[in-house]
């Protein structure tokens, strides 16, 4: 199980960070519409919960509360990025731990948390769509 988990996890995480790679420094800020998150907003939102997914795992203190990675401290392309690949990063060395057993519910938090990357891979792709550009995995 931690094999496919750690499968899915990094399949997703990848695709994230290629489109973070990818899309232009200077369409970070791009929202489809009022009230949405910006392209690097959901970034930092992504990167966030994945730190979150981490300290599950490794049966930290969680909170949840602040929902995304501070703006004041992750403000350019190449902070956010470096943010979100070192976050798959983690969480991925959190599930090859094989100096413990996984429990039950890292099962779950891994469920979870790959289903939510899947979601905003798929939001981030029509961000893409709607700037007119193709995401790295169509191409």
């Amino acid at each position: 199980m931690r094999d496919v988990l750690t499968a899915r996890w990094t399949d997703v995480g990848d695709k994230l960070v290629a489109l973070a790679e990818d899309f232009p420094e200077d369409r970070f800020d791009f929202r489809p519409s009022d009230g949405t998150r910006s392209f690097g907003e959901q970034l930092r939102h992504v990167a966030f919960w994945n730190d979150y997914a981490h300290d599950a795992l490794r049966g930290l203190p969680l909170d949840g509360e602040a929902n995304e990675l501070p703006a004041s401290r992750y403000a350019t392309k190449p902070q956010i990025v470096a943010a979100l690949r070192a976050s798959v990063a983690r969480v991925t060395t959190a599930l090859g731990d094989e100096a413990r057993a996984p429990r039950d519910s890292d099962h779950e938090t891994m469920v979870s948390f790959i289903e939510h990357n899947g979601e905003h891979y798929g939001q981030l792709v029509m961000y893409y769509r709607l700037n007119g550009l193709v995401p790295p995995a169509s191409r």
